[in-house]
């Protein structure tokens, strides 16, 4: 249930893009904590899903299965850490992230070919969701009106 992103991950159509919605939609109640919390609630996140991912891909017998979607959630919420609950901020990182975690560019794609497992699985989208939260935050200082 947790891999799958309480029922995204067997979305017939974009999975990760369900999931990666599930992340925006659990960051609205998070994003109220104050930054520490926000950020041990998220690594405890990342940890356990290291686990969760490990085990839903060996019972599945499918090293990253399509429906496996903790990973997107995770990265999402990394993505959207200490943003607004504005829709632009939002819109822009759930878009980046997608791009990023569709296309893989380099880091991304490193750690999407050589890491195998829960690790492998939740790594890819951890680095999407840092590099998405560090563009987004630079364009918050760049053009602080966007959101508002």
């Amino acid at each position: 249930m947790l891999a799958f992103g309480f029922g995204a991950g067997a979305s017939p159509v974009a999975p990760g893009t369900a999931g990666s919605l599930v992340g925006l939609a659990l960051y609205w109640p998070l994003a109220g904590l104050p930054l520490p919390g926000y950020a041990a609630m998220v690594v405890l996140a990342a940890l356990l899903g290291i686990a969760i991912c490990g085990r839903a891909s060996r019972d599945l017998g499918v090293e990253d299965h399509p429906g496996i979607v903790w990973d997107e959630i995770v990265g999402m919420l990394i993505g959207c850490a200490g943003l607004p609950l504005e829709w632009p901020w939002l819109l822009a990182a759930f878009g980046l992230f997608r791009l990023l975690d569709i296309l893989k560019p380099w880091p991304i794609s490193l750690l999407d070919r050589r890491l195998t497992g829960g690790l492998g699985i939740m790594l890819d989208d951890i680095a999407a969701g840092v590099a998405t939260l560090a563009v987004i935050q630079i364009a918050r200082v760049t053009w602080p009106g966007f959101g508002g």
